[in-house]
């Protein structure tokens, strides 16, 4: 199909009253994406192709700015600020490549919390059953990719922001390993943690965003061969609380790759989580950089925020500098010891997840939410405090999805996807 009959079937289903196209979406740029969808039919037509993102269809989530648009951020109180002068870096680069920009994608408030629920704007549920979260903080962006509204989906991830969606829906989600892709042009959750990358249906389509966001690479991706990569399975506290079902298809995949050729190894995390968790006992980044942004954005009230978000924001005001400089270099020093603790082939596989995706209505209540939210992140969150590329993947299963993560060694973020890509075509058999 040409782009623009991909184009006009994606905006069919945005548009469409059986599918949650006005929740996943903040807004629909239907007559750029023509113009663009169209030029790039041309460029294919007269062999001038851009490279494999051109006349791709492509969300991104409203945390990124975009000539013309306001940048909420899934916020009320954001509502009035300016539109953007420009585009955000990465979307920038995304046009570069021929990408078809279909709309602006929901998201929750500031990116701050990671079941996809926003009491200002609509939450939309999860595509496997409407009545589940669909994970966050990209939210829409998930649900754009599920249902068919986008092919590829540019999200954020802080603390699993791509990975939670990605393995609560059932899609792929990578993050990279910090400073990879410009954050330019992007609202800020944590200075310290924020990374910028794609969901999408595969390893190979998050591998071509991957090269167009960070200028890396070049050429299809190979999937590692089993003899050059071992998998480290990071037994201990990340397993703690799983659903017996999950931790069944777990190990149900580790016996496929196994069978397949894969090395498989018994690990721990443990003294890395134990780094991690010095660090919690002082505060939390996203809850003190989170604080700056919002006052070098004229916000100087916490009135109309939503009260989930609001009291954490306010336990990060409570910080002390000094303490805040104690945090940065704890974190230093972890990623350091972490990193000289990889070896050169490694990656670590956990579930993404403990759950999965719990009801819209289980998290209504405070206590509801915050328990929820903080197993879904508990896991996740370790690679954005070690600061390491980490992928979820789809996990077979019967019933809601959930995800295996790889983590990574920092800047080795080409190679975790060619390892991604030799389990995901392992698990598809």
């Amino acid at each position: 199909m040409s782009a623009v009959q991909r184009l006009e079937a994606a905006l069919a289903r945005i548009a469409s009253p059986d599918l949650e196209g006005k929740k996943a979406f903040t807004a629909v740029f239907t007559e750029s994406a023509r113009r663009e969808a169209e030029a790039a039919d041309r460029r294919e037509t007269s062999g001038q192709s851009l490279g494999p993102l051109d006349g791709r269809i492509v969300s991104v989530k409203a945390l990124y700015d975009v000539a013309g648009t306001v940048t909420t951020a899934g916020s009320a109180v954001l509502r009035g600020l300016p539109p953007a002068a420009k585009d955000a870096a990465v979307v920038q680069r995304l046009r570069a490549a021929g990408a078809v920009i279909i709309g602006k994608t929901q998201m929750t408030e500031y990116a701050f919390s990671a079941l996809g629920t926003n009491p200002h704007d609509g939450t939309p549920g999860n595509p496997r059953d409407r009545q589940w979260v669909p994970g966050g903080s990209s939210s829409g962006a998930v649900v754009s990719v599920v249902d068919g509204m986008a092919e590829i989906a540019i999200g954020s991830d802080t603390g699993g922001s791509i990975r939670i969606p990605a393995a609560l829906s059932g899609a792929v989600g990578f993050k990279p390993t910090r400073g990879r892709v410009p954050l330019d042009g992007s609202f800020s959750l944590s200075s310290s943690l924020d990374t910028l990358g794609p969901i999408a249906s595969s390893v190979r389509d998050c591998a071509l965003t991957d090269q167009v966001l960070s200028e890396e690479g070049s050429g299809a991706l190979s999937a590692a061969p089993a003899e050059s990569f071992k998998l480290t399975v990071a037994h201990g506290r990340l397993f703690d609380r799983c659903e017996p079902e999950i931790l069944a298809a777990f190990e149900d995949a580790l016996a496929r790759l196994r069978k397949a050729g894969l090395r498989i190894a018994d690990g721990s995390m443990d003294k890395a989580l134990d780094d991690v968790a010095a660090i919690d006992k002082i505060g939390t980044f996203p809850s003190i950089e989170l604080g700056a942004t919002l006052v070098g954005l004229g916000v100087t009230s916490l009135d109309g925020i939503d009260p989930k978000t609001r009291v954490r924001i306010e336990a990060g005001a409570n910080i002390k500098a000094v303490d805040y400089v104690r945090m940065v270099r704890l974190r230093d020093a972890a990623v350091r010891a972490f990193e000289a603790s990889f070896e050169s082939d490694e990656a670590f596989i956990v579930p993404t997840t403990p759950i999965r995706a719990p009801l819209l209505s289980a998290v209504e209540s405070d206590a509801g939410f915050h328990e929820a939210n903080g197993l879904v992140l508990r896991n996740p969150r370790v690679a954005n405090m070690l600061d390491c590329p980490s992928v979820s993947l789809p996990l077979p299963i019967n019933g809601l999805p959930a995800g295996l993560m790889l983590i990574g060694r920092r800047n080795a973020d080409r190679k975790l996807l060619e390892i991604a890509a030799a389990i995901e075509a392992i698990l598809q058999r």
